[in-house]
C-alpha cells in the first residue's frame, strides 16, 4: 500500500510540476517603480550583504506554510557542521512525527532511514512527518527543538516571528514576516550544501518506491534558480522563499500570503528579474599599501595590508559612486606587533562614509639594541 500511495502522489506531482512558461507575467514593472505583486508581504534581498531591493509589507506577521521549514533545515544544517549528527545517521520514526498530517512521506511507527533521505524529503517534497523525525533527532524532542528555532530566530534579529512547530502547520502562534524570512534563508544559505537538496528537481525514496518531485516550480523556469522552500495552506496562502544566483549577484525572494499558486511564482520571478535587471555587486579591495617607516626597530619599515574587502549592492552604471580612501599612520615606533591595527580603508558612496576596514602590520619589527645601532655604524663607516 505505501508502494502504491508513493507512485501515486508522485505522478499527481509531476501533473502539477509541470514546467510553465512565465513570461508574460514576469517582469511588470509600473511606472511609480511599484511591482504587481500576489502577496501580503514581500521583499526582494541580495544575499552576501543582507541589502534590501525591494519590499512590501515586509514586517507584517503572516502565517508561513511550509516555508517554516527553512528554519528547519538550518538548524539541521548547523548541526550537521558542528559534527553532533551525520546524514548517514539512520532516525527512527516516532508517533508523534508519523500523526503529522499534510503533505508526507507516510512514515509508519518504528520505520528507520537515513537522515539524507529524510533531508531529501523535506526540501523537496515538504514532508511534516520527515521535519517532524529530523526535529527529534537534531535536539531529542521537538519541543526542545521548537525552543531552538525560536531562540536562532532571535539571534538572527527575526524579531516578527514565532515558532510552534518545525513543519508550519496552522497555529495563531505560529507567525513570521517576508523579512525575517530572507534573513533565515540567508543564512542557511551559508551552508552551500543545503543547495543540493533544494536544487533536486525529482528523486526517490525506498529503493525506489516512493517518488519525490519538488514544489517549486521555478527550478525549471527560471534561470539560476537554485531552490529553497514553498509553502501552502488554506489559512497562509500560497508562500515561497526562493533563491537564484546570476554571476556574482545570489537574491532572496519572498513571497507570503499568495492568492494562487501561479502567482507566487510569477511574484517571485518578478521580484527576481527587477533584482537581476537593476542592481549589480561592487567589490572593493585594496591592492598593495606602502610599508610604514618604523623608528628605533630593527628594521626600517614594516608592511601593512588591509582586513578583507566591502561589497555594495548599487544600480547599475553607478559603480563609479563607490570610492575608497586609504589612512596609514605616517610613521611608528618600534615595537610593532603582528595585527597592530596601523591605520584604516574608508569607503564611500556618493561621498557618504558607508564602512571602513582596519588596516595591520603584516609582521613584527622589535626593538632595535645596541649590536643593532652597531652595525648599522658599521655599515656607514666601511
Amino acid at each position: 500500500m505505501k508502494r502504491i500511495l508513493g507512485l501515486i502522489l508522485s505522478a499527481v506531482l509531476l501533473v502539477c510540476l509541470i514546467p510553465a512558461s512565465f513570461a508574460a507575467e514576469t517582469g511588470d514593472v509600473i511606472v511609480s517603480g511599484t511591482l504587481n505583486l500576489d502577496a501580503k508581504g514581500a521583499i526582494l534581498m541580495e544575499a552576501s550583504t543582507g541589502t534590501v531591493l525591494y519590499e512590501q509589507d515586509s514586517k507584517e506577521k503572516l502565517y508561513p506554510a511550509s516555508v517554516t521549514k527553512v528554519m528547519t533545515m538550518l538548524l539541521v544544517m548547523e548541526s550537521l557542521d558542528e559534527g553532533k549528527i551525520s546524514e548517514d545517521d539512520p532516525v527512527t520514526a516516532s508517533e508523534n512525527a508519523v500523526s503529522y498530517g499534510g503533505t508526507q512521506i507516510y512514515l509508519e511507527v518504528g520505520e528507520t532511514m537515513s537522515l539524507r533521505d529524510l533531508l531529501k524529503a523535506v526540501a523537496i517534497n515538504s514532508a511534516n512527518d520527515a521535519a517532524a523525525a529530523l526535529a527529534e533527532h537534531v535536539s531529542g524532542s521537538e519541543p526542545a527543538f521548537v525552543e531552538r528555532m525560536n531562540a536562532r530566530a532571535k539571534e538572527l534579529g527575526a524579531e516578527n516571528t514565532h515558532f510552534v512547530n518545525p513543519c508550519g502547520l496552522p497555529d495563531p502562534d505560529h507567525y513570521t514576516c517576508a523579512y525575517d524570512v530572507a534573513l533565515m534563508t540567508r543564512e542557511l544559505l551559508t551552508y552551500p550544501h543545503i543547495l543540493d537538496y533544494t536544487g533536486i528537481w525529482m528523486d526517490s525514496l525506498r529503493d525506489g518506491g516512493f517518488g519525490l518531485a519538488n514544489t517549486n516550480k521555478l527550478l525549471k523556469t527560471y534561470e539560476g534558480m537554485t531552490g529553497m522552500k514553498t509553502g501552502y495552506t488554506e489559512a497562509a496562502g500560497h508562500c515561497l522563499s526562493a533563491t537564484a544566483t546570476r554571476g556574482d549577484v545570489s537574491l532572496i525572494a519572498v513571497i507570503l500570503g499568495g492568492e494562487t499558486s501561479k502567482g507566487r511564482f510569477a511574484s517571485a520571478a518578478s521580484l527576481l528579474d527587477y533584482g537581476f535587471g537593476n542592481y549589480t555587486l561592487v567589490r572593493r579591495t585594496v591592492g598593495q599599501i606602502a610599508p610604514i617607516p618604523v623608528t628605533k626597530g630593527r628594521a626600517s619599515s614594516v608592511s601593512v595590508a588591509a582586513e578583507g574587502e566591502y561589497r555594495a549592492v548599487l544600480k547599475k552604471g553607478k559603480q563609479s559612486d563607490l570610492t575608497v580612501e586609504i589612512e596609514t599612520e605616517p610613521s611608528l615606533k618600534a615595537p610593532v606587533a603582528v595585527g597592530q591595527i596601523v591605520g584604516k580603508v574608508r569607503f564611500f558612496l556618493n561621498g557618504t562614509e558607508v564602512s571602513s576596514v582596519p588596516v595591520v602590520a603584516v609582521e613584527a619589527v622589535e626593538k632595535a639594541g645596541f649590536f643593532d645601532y652597531l652595525a648599522r655604524l658599521a655599515d656607514c663607516l666601511f
